[in-house]
């Protein structure tokens, strides 16, 4: 049974290590660091090795880097694939069947490519040298710990149908341009344009905007309708990019709204509310980073914001007697901004800690305006400040027209 609770545990902080503590766990931080910078290596490896001078000094060394890099990636294969069932999405569809399908995942398959020449060449006498160019798949591996890299590949896959379409339009437009110069300079210049594949060249050249010069029209036809064509193609190559960066725009939008989604979601404050009121009460938040160490509010400064704890810790010292730890799904800062008046204690972040802002005239119309969150400020207050009650609040606008 021991044994058996020890495999269990080990899996499943493999699984942890691996996949689910990207971004917190200091362990998955530091395991994702060494690996990303093995790959890196891995890469500067293959480039240098190339260098006849260098390879003959240091082929042995090459050798030992590139055993201990393939033994680093087939642990790491072989770990992703045993620990995956830990993820209770694949332990549904069995052991076997939610390895094998995990094993189809992009990364994983380019993860297997990564290692498995090494091996080919291990156990055969063929000549395979020409595989060894795939250790340069490693470099993909990096996506698996880059967001930039993989917002880069999402927007590839989004935006998909809309780069293929715009390719079928630059495909067109070279048989088209291609053909119609073919047809006005092949017999003035039969080598250079003596077949419509033969003038794709320079469409494609022209059409691209590289203009290597090697291929010119002659005829005055020619000339204008290479310039026409020169017209469309800085509108061609500008095509895909705008794509590509409207894609990318759209992509950090939706992670940034994934991302506050869950954040908001998950702070007990707002456990009863419904997807239109979070929606709602996300366009009023602001986000701020508190350092480890650093003050987030003193005595005597102006209340304008309650402070949400996304992830981290936030010491609260009224005094020396009166201090108060608070962790994720806490708030803090409420009593100043309902009794009108400066800050009267101290909040500093123990560790780095992600806080969202709600600005007073926000949160006093948010309270006016849902009971509920009211009632829940009061709950969890009323541990720490009995003297504090949110249940009969008014709207901003309220008391400026009684004022």
């Amino acid at each position: 049974m021991l044994a058996r609770m020890t495999y269990t545990s080990a899996r499943d902080r493999t699984f942890e290590l691996l996949e689910l503590g990207r971004g917190r766990d200091r362990g998955s931080i530091a395991l994702d660091w060494f690996l990303a910078t093995l790959v890196i290596c891995n890469v500067i490896a293959v480039v240098v090795e190339t260098v006849p001078a260098i390879y003959a000094r240091h082929h042995m060394n090459f050798l030992y880097f590139e055993i201990f890099s393939v033994a680093i990636f087939t642990i790491e294969y072989v770990a992703r694939i045993w620990c995956v069932t830990s993820d209770r999405f694949v332990a549904e569809l069995g052991p076997i069947r939610g390895r094998l399908r995990t094993m189809r995942n992009p990364y994983l398959i380019i993860d297997l490519l990564a290692i498995l020449p090494f091996y080919i060449m291990l156990f055969t006498t063929i000549d395979l040298r020409a595989l060894r160019v795939f250790r340069l798949l490693r470099f993909f591996k990096l996506t698996r710990y880059s967001t930039a890299l993989t917002t880069l590949f999402n927007v590839i896959r989004h935006e998909s149908r809309s780069l293929f379409a715009s390719f079928v339009v630059m495909l067109g437009l070279l048989i088209a341009s291609s053909t119609l110069m073919y047809h006005m300079e092949r017999t003035v210049q039969p080598e250079e344009f003596g077949s419509i594949p033969a003038s794709m060249w320079w469409g494609l050249a022209t059409l691209t905007t590289v203009g290597y010069g090697d291929v010119t029209p002659v005829t005055v036809a020619g000339k204008l309708f290479g310039g026409l064509v020169m017209i469309f193609g800085l509108g061609m190559a500008a095509l895909p990019i705008g794509i590509l960066a409207t894609g990318f725009s759209e992509e950090i939008k939706r992670r940034d709204f994934v991302v506050t989604w869950g954040m908001v979601a998950r702070a007990p404050l707002f456990s009863k509310m419904d997807a239109v009121e979070i929606s709602h009460i996300m366009t009023m938040l602001r986000a701020k980073v508190a350092k480890a160490g650093s003050v987030i509010m003193t005595p005597g400064e102006p209340a304008d914001a309650l402070y949400f704890i996304d992830r981290g810790e936030v010491e609260i010292r009224v005094s020396k007697e009166e201090v108060y730890v608070l962790q994720d799904g806490d708030f803090f800062g409420e009593r100043s901004l309902l009794k009108h008046g400066p800050r009267t204690a101290w909040a500093t972040a123990t560790h780095d800690t992600r806080l969202l802002m709600l600005d007073r005239d926000d949160l006093l119309n948010l309270l006016a305006s849902h009971p509920h969150i009211a009632e829940h400020f009061n709950e969890a207050a009323a541990e720490r400040r009995p003297d504090v009650d949110f249940s009969h609040v008014e709207p901003v606008s309220h008391r400026h027209d009684r004022d």
